[in-house]
């Protein structure tokens, strides 16, 4: 019987057909920021910008060898795995119909399209992606076709593997740690199945959007749960429930050794990677680089790869992700003054600002009061510890305000 790592590495054997490995890049910026050996194996360098082609093309092509006969596969995926899919479909002449929420964005529905080109077809149905799976299955019962499941597959998990694979190949040893991000699931079990039969020795970390943390979830329910709740800004691993398969192969974890990462402190890696390194990360490919900051005590020293898994970032988003970013890190804060309506109140209050404070945001919330008006005001500065020193000198010439900076339902109805 052919073992899991066997069949993994024949499916990335055949993979070379469709694309080279993706780069595994020594990366100096966080190599001498955590005084470690850091890697990135860039799966956002893909011809999809992501590694969901891998287990795409290892499901399509398996399906196709026992039924050749097969010609009609459907999905449904707002992102990286609708482009897996297209890419998939066009190399191998067949029929692909991808099924997307009405909400997904323009740019992600024509990059579908551009990868698919005339051997797909796009839907949109549904506001929320179950009713789009539901449509999707439907459809594909109604022609007779093949479903592909972004995760919870065999024979996508064996594709996903293929990561793991290059990855010992690239280094020509085995690294002391491996971290991966974890959504459905599909690429750290394909990982950690491949990891534990060739190189057990090496550790495992698996990282989650805080907003999304479905693995965890699991390891303590002991079986996979559905989060009543799920925060889509990791829309790439908000993953409300971690696959039946998926969890199979990661029942074992240490709950110890998955992390979550906060949506905010995400937002700051992005801007970091983009800025310093030049690499364009979506959210869910920065969960590995993120989470070294909380990995940093067991790090140094050590050989570690991360996997940066997806780089289909929506620039519109850009905004967003700046002022989340400055918001984590307190170089830009919102709050409320009472501010009395007097002439000269306002020119006392700029007085007391510093050198590098600089007002990004003056809106009278209470134009009417006749002794006191509420002003919601944002701030940007260069250094977080600037806001200890205003505050210390609003306090002392009795100014009343309210920082609102981290009431997110607040500040999100007033910034």
């Amino acid at each position: 019987m052919t073992s899991f790592a066997d069949a993994a590495l024949a499916a990335t054997a055949r993979m070379r057909a469709l694309f080279p490995p993706t780069p595994l890049l020594r990366n100096d910026f966080l190599s001498d920021r955590y005084g470690a050996d850091i890697w990135l194996k860039r799966e956002d360098l893909s011809p999809v910008r992501s590694y969901k082609i891998r287990g795409a093309f290892n499901a399509m092509r398996k399906m196709r060898a026992d039924h050749p006969e097969q010609d009609q596969f459907v999905c449904a995926s707002a992102g990286n795995h609708a482009q897996g899919v297209a890419f998939v479909c066009r190399h191998f002449g067949v029929r692909g119909t991808i099924f997307m929420p009405v909400t997904t964005p323009l740019q992600k529905i024509q990059k579908t399209q551009a990868f698919g080109g005339d051997a797909i077809d796009v839907k949109l149905t549904g506001d929320y992606f179950d009713d789009t799976l539901a449509s999707a299955q439907a459809y594909c019962a109604e022609v007779g076709g093949h479903f592909l499941a972004p995760f919870d597959d065999l024979d996508v998990i064996e594709g996903q593997a293929s990561v793991a694979a290059e990855m010992l190949d690239q280094l020509g040893r085995a690294p002391d740690m491996v971290v991966l991000p974890v959504g459905g699931g599909g690429l750290a079990s394909g990982a950690r199945r491949y990891l534990q039969e060739v190189a057990p020795q090496v550790a495992l970390r698996l990282v989650e959007p805080r907003g999304g943390a479905s693995l965890a979830a699991a390891l303590a329910a002991g079986a996979p749960v559905t989060l009543a709740k799920v925060d889509n800004f990791v829309d790439g691993a908000a993953v409300a429930r971690i696959g039946d398969l998926t969890y199979q192969a990661l029942s074992g974890t240490d709950p110890s050794h998955v992390h979550a990462a906060p949506e905010d402190r995400i937002c700051c890696t992005l801007i970091e990677m983009l800025n310093i390194e030049g690499i364009v990360l979506e959210p869910a490919g920065a969960l590995a680089v993120d989470v070294l900051a909380d990995l940093a005590p067991e790090i140094g020293g050590k050989t570690v790869v991360c996997v940066t898994s997806g780089g289909n970032f929506d620039f519109e988003r850009l905004p967003e992700v700046k002022e989340r970013a400055q918001r984590f890190s307190g170089v830009k804060k919102y709050f409320i003054l009472r501010l009395p309506q007097r002439p000269g109140a306002l020119k006392d209050f700029l007085n007391l600002l510093g050198p590098d404070d600089d007002i990004a945001r003056f809106e009278y919330l209470k134009k009417s009061a006749r002794n006191f008006g509420s002003v919601l005001i944002g701030i940007e500065t260069s250094d977080a510890r600037n806001f200890d020193e205003l505050f210390d000198r609003l306090d002392a010439r009795g100014f009343v305000y309210q920082d609102i900076t981290g009431n997110v339902t607040l500040a999100e109805f007033l910034v």
